[in-house]
């Protein structure tokens, strides 16, 4: 098994100004159209994030302020729709690293964080937080160290956040499931070296009385 198959990008911590797109809802079909689903890899799938809106020049994404832009903000019930994976891929390769969201569809949360993309959940209080934030400076920057599950306001403020402990520690170590077991090899072998190669499981044959 390659290293590349194992290993998803690592996430440790990062600072970034946040792209507002406030839209509840938003499904995985409206974040990759199923035209863009033709391809084998996970590359090149930039083209088609969030492809019918950015055909409207006023799109977010178009706004010089936020080329680059590693954050998106968005509204509540991210990713629902179909299960998809190919809806964090697109994310990803067109540079978000992370995700903030009131809530997020489990199955898009799970497909995020299993593909090395964080999907943080905040109250909405702190959404119109952000929101007012980036109306008054679109370049001001958040901090997000997932090492002390953290982010960090402009003006100081921390806030923990909740993650799954586990995909916590797949983030930071940049491995995906697939990878977590394969670096536990020499415990399985060890454990496996204790056991005989085959065990016989069928069940006596019960004499007839």
């Amino acid at each position: 098994m390659s290293e590349k198959t194992v290993m998803a990008p690592r996430f440790q911590s990062l600072r970034s100004r946040v792209v507002p797109l406030l839209i509840d809802d938003v499904d995985t079909d409206q974040i990759i159209p199923a035209d863009y689903l033709k391809v084998i890899g996970r590359e090149g799938l930039a083209d088609g994030l969030f492809a019918e809106w950015r055909r409207d020049p006023e799109c977010v994404l178009h706004r010089e302020v936020f080329r680059g832009a590693r954050v998106l903000l968005a509204g509540e019930n991210f990713g629902c729709g179909s299960s998809r994976e190919h809806a964090p891929w697109a994310l990803l390769d067109y540079g978000f690293r992370a995700v903030l969201s009131p809530s997020f569809a489990d199955i898009f949360r799970i497909n995020a964080l299993r593909n090395g993309l964080l999907t943080v959940a905040i109250e909405r209080p702190l959404q119109r937080q952000l929101v007012e934030l980036v109306e008054q400076d679109p370049e001001s920057e958040i901090a997000i160290d997932l090492e002390t599950s953290t982010l960090t306001l402009p003006d100081g403020v921390k806030i923990r956040f909740d993650i799954d402990p586990f995909a916590r520690r797949c983030l930071l170590e940049g491995i995906d499931q697939l990878g977590y077991l394969l670096r536990q090899d020499s415990q399985i072998a060890e454990y496996e070296s204790h056991h005989p190669p085959w065990t016989d499981t069928r069940q006596p044959e019960v004499e007839a009385s």
